[in-house]
């Protein structure tokens, strides 16, 4: 992989404030990986002795819960990282994260980072900026899963992964979820889920291709997501 320095992938997180000195202490130390669909980068419950940055591919973070259901929390893609607030507060890995898709990806010893955090005030207010928008998101999403209905939170989940993914040539969401994966996300049982899909497929709102998924009509899923 790309010296630090060079790597385009820094704009989009907190090694954006690094000094070039930083940078190059860190590419000296950093491991490669290539994580390949389905495995494991953190797995919940192991201790974590670094940091991840996503340099290119797609995944989802995920919590088992009482019933060894498996819940989607979110998902990631290039430019983001991870494991930053388990080295601060020194926890266990709270969270499963997986390829959706291979994933480039470079690990940063602990520390290294520790070492950053106390020379470059900026880093760590990114850093804190960062975990508080984590934690923001996740009372958000508690306070949509308790009271809106399965059905506002499909449309707002597709909309969420088309502003994050994008979309491929086709116009479809540029992530590829199984049914089950999709219904993990909204938390309802698959067969909600398909039925739902091809609800507002009938209705026009979206358009199935196989398992990628087309938004044809964003305004009406945005009202769907707003309860209207």
């Amino acid at each position: 992989m790309s010296n630090c320095r060079q790597c385009i992938i820094k704009r989009f997180n907190a090694l954006k404030t690094l000094t070039n000195e930083e940078l190059e202490r860190i590419s000296d130390h950093k491991t490669s990986l290539l994580i390949k669909k389905g495995e494991n980068l953190m797995t919940e419950g192991n201790a974590i002795n670094g940091l991840y940055c996503i340099k290119d591919g797609k995944g989802k973070l995920t919590k088992l819960n009482t019933n060894g259901k498996e819940q989607i929390i979110k998902f990631i893609k290039g430019g983001d990282i991870l494991g930053h607030r388990s080295i601060l507060s020194e926890d266990l890995v709270g969270l499963n994260a997986i390829a959706l898709e291979d994933m480039h990806v470079c690990f940063i010893p602990k520390g290294d980072i520790l070492d950053t955090i106390k020379e470059n005030t900026q880093f760590s207010l990114n850093l804190m900026k960062n975990i508080s928008q984590q934690l923001n998101d996740a009372n958000t999403s508690i306070s949509q899963m308790a009271q809106k209905p399965v059905k506002d939170r499909l449309a707002e989940t597709l909309l969420y992964l088309e502003e994050i993914f994008g979309v491929d040539n086709e116009k479809c969401i540029d992530v590829v979820l199984t049914r089950e994966e999709i219904a993990n996300t909204i938390g309802t049982a698959t067969e909600s889920a398909i039925r739902l899909l091809s609800n507002l497929k009938k209705d026009g709102v979206i358009d199935l291709l196989g398992k990628r998924i087309k938004i044809i009509n964003k305004i009406a899923l945005k009202n769907i997501s707003e309860g209207y």
